[in-house]
């Protein structure tokens, strides 16, 4: 298998990915960078992006990752499609295989690799991804002012999303499949108290329907009961909030993880246990979530690898 070895090997290219690899060019550690299995992250499957600074007149996730990748590009990063598919990380120089072909034996390890938004696995969402079908209410709320939304889920989480959303939209419906909401009980408290917010216990999302975009939901009210009926909802937007799955297993042999898979750094430092291996972006982060937190940290794991290869010199 052939061996090449590299400063810096950044893993992922969302936002975290490729501003790692904007800083850690510039601060000449000629770094390596493999796109992964979504080239641009999650940005990629998402609209309109309005909330990231530069971008007064909005942006799609598109060409806002378009311009993130061509800027690492300016300043030397050397851009590659692959995936890693084994990490050996018992000793520095780190090692990883791609495309289970080539192996990279890197100094510092930038793990960047993102988190996949968990779906109902209906083929519908595919159909309306980007017309009406999202898994981040903060980034896409916006576009559902005095609207009908829906928000899939129990926890925390959805919760949380449908908060949100019940300051921008008309009305917020809350599809829990369970009779009870597994949210703290503050959370819960909150949810209840919000007069356009409306709990449907015991629903089902089966499908959705639409022209142009999601013009409604089909539930499945009590499933499984003698009394089970289908209904049909109308709403604008349909938003998951059944969690995320870190992209983090290959690493969990080597890095602490949360019970999630989130990669566990030191607070408010983007450092693993491992010296030289940092983790940044959604693979570490499981409550914020947005580019420009990702970005940022991005920034800080290139920085923290600049400051460890000149300390090891």
């Amino acid at each position: 298998m052939k061996t090449e070895k590299v400063r810096c090997l950044i893993l992922g290219s969302g936002p975290a990915g490729y501003t790692a690899a904007i800083y850690a060019s510039r601060a000449n550690l000629n770094p390596v960078l493999y796109e992964g299995i979504q080239p641009g992250g999650q940005l990629t499957i998402t609209t309109e992006v309005e909330n990231f600074p530069g971008y007064p007149h909005g942006v799609t996730g598109t060409a806002l990752m378009e311009d993130l990748r061509q800027q690492a590009a300016r300043f030397g990063t050397d851009i590659r499609a692959g995936i890693a598919t084994a990490a050996h990380l018992s000793a520095s120089p780190y090692r990883i295989t791609i495309d289970g072909e080539q192996t990279v034996e890197t100094e510092t390890l930038i793990i960047a690799t993102g988190a996949t938004a968990k779906y109902l696995g209906l083929a519908d969402e595919q159909k309306y991804a980007g017309q009406g079908v999202s898994a981040c209410a903060t980034c896409d709320g916006f576009f559902y002012r005095k609207k009908t939304v829906a928000v899939v889920g129990g926890g925390d989480t959805a919760c949380e999303e449908a908060l949100y959303l019940s300051s921008l939209a008309a009305k917020v419906y809350l599809i829990v499949r369970k009779n009870y909401l597994r949210a703290s009980m503050a959370m819960q408290q909150k949810v209840r108290e919000t007069p356009n917010i409306h709990i449907l216990f015991a629903h089902n999302a089966i499908g959705l329907y639409g022209e142009n975009g999601v013009e409604g939901v089909h539930l499945l009210r009590r499933k499984g009961e003698p009394d089970e009926e289908q209904v049909s909802l109308p709403i604008d937007g349909f938003f998951l909030a059944i969690g995320h799955t870190p992209n983090s297993g290959l690493f969990k042999e080597w890095l602490d993880t949360d019970e999630t898979g989130y990669i566990q750094t030191l607070p408010g430092s983007p450092c693993t246990k491992l010296p030289g291996v940092f983790a940044a972006g959604d693979v570490a982060d499981p409550h914020y979530r947005q580019a420009i937190t990702a970005a940022a940290s991005g920034c800080k794991a290139a920085m923290e690898a600049d400051r460890y290869l000149l300390a090891t010199k």
